[in-house]
């Protein structure tokens, strides 16, 4: 499948602000079945890009704007061709044994112990760390209701399992508690969602996010909560992490004024072949 995103950020300040510092993962990732085929960035005023590579892999552009101004817009077009990434073989990898792997620590997947009991009883009587997963994802799945605007991007998985809502952002982090809360190696994935002429599926024509799980043998694959299925075709990555603080897509700092008005545009199209 190719698609087409465009994404823009704009920002307007009450009065100038200056010494704007920001970092931006936008850039689709390359590889496992995502091939990037353009990918343009702009960003007004005029500045200057540079770029590096974060320790997760991530593109990283970032710029500073020190003259005062009162708009700062980011847009970005890319166009990327995806393909369903192959299941994990046949062989399967104990539950048991998942422990064994590193455990991951961040700041918004919080581990207290009643997530360990809500995974336990998940995942009661399965074997298998990929089918475990699956069990986790359709867990969250029932257990938060999709509520736009209940939960901030400063909500730990705890709370938001808690309490029962949240975004995308929420069921990813709390899908990534259930997994680590039981060994399971488990990195958040920022990206987009192609939605199709239906609009069936929750996150899309936004900024989206999900889970990936590594299994042995298998590598890293990906399970979006928030609509309960595997990753296919229709997702495009940006960007891998602990949790939401390694992947924003836009991030910065800036003086002056603390009164600004945000819009975020995002527009995900399939292209004919």
């Amino acid at each position: 499948m190719r698609l087409e995103v465009v994404h823009r950020t704009r920002y307007r300040y009450s009065s100038p602000a200056r010494d704007s510092f920001n970092e931006l993962r936008l850039r689709p990732r390359a590889g496992h079945g995502q091939e990037l085929e353009s990918f343009l960035l702009r960003v007004l005023p005029p500045v200057r890009l540079r770029h590096y590579l974060d320790l997760h892999g991530n593109h990283v552009s970032f710029f500073d704007l020190a003259e005062p101004h009162l708009s700062l817009e980011i847009e970005c077009r890319s166009r990327v061709r995806t393909a369903v990434p192959e299941p994990p073989d046949g062989a399967s990898f104990p539950l048991a044994r998942a422990p064994e792997c590193a455990r991951m620590e961040s700041r918004y997947v919080d581990l207290p112990p009643e997530t360990w009991r809500k995974a336990l009883d998940a995942t009661a009587g399965e074997d298998d760390l990929w089918l475990a997963a699956l069990r986790l994802s359709r867990f969250v799945h029932g257990a938060l209701d999709y509520c736009p605007g209940s939960t901030t991007v400063k909500t730990l998985a705890g709370e938001a399992l808690r309490e029962g809502r949240g975004v995308c952002q929420d069921f990813a982090h709390v899908m990534i508690a259930l997994c680590r809360s039981l060994g399971i190696p488990a990195l958040y994935a920022s990206g987009y969602l192609y939605n199709g002429p239906r609009d069936l599926l929750r996150g899309a024509q936004a900024s989206h996010a999900w889970c990936e799980v590594y299994v042995p043998g298998g590598g890293w694959r990906g399970l979006d909560p928030t609509n309960d299925q595997a990753v296919g075709e229709s997702y495009v990555k940006l960007a891998v992490g602990r949790d939401y603080a390694d992947v924003a897509p836009v991030q910065g700092r800036y003086r002056g004024t603390a009164e600004q008005e945000l819009e975020v545009d995002v527009d995900v199209q399939r292209l004919d072949d």
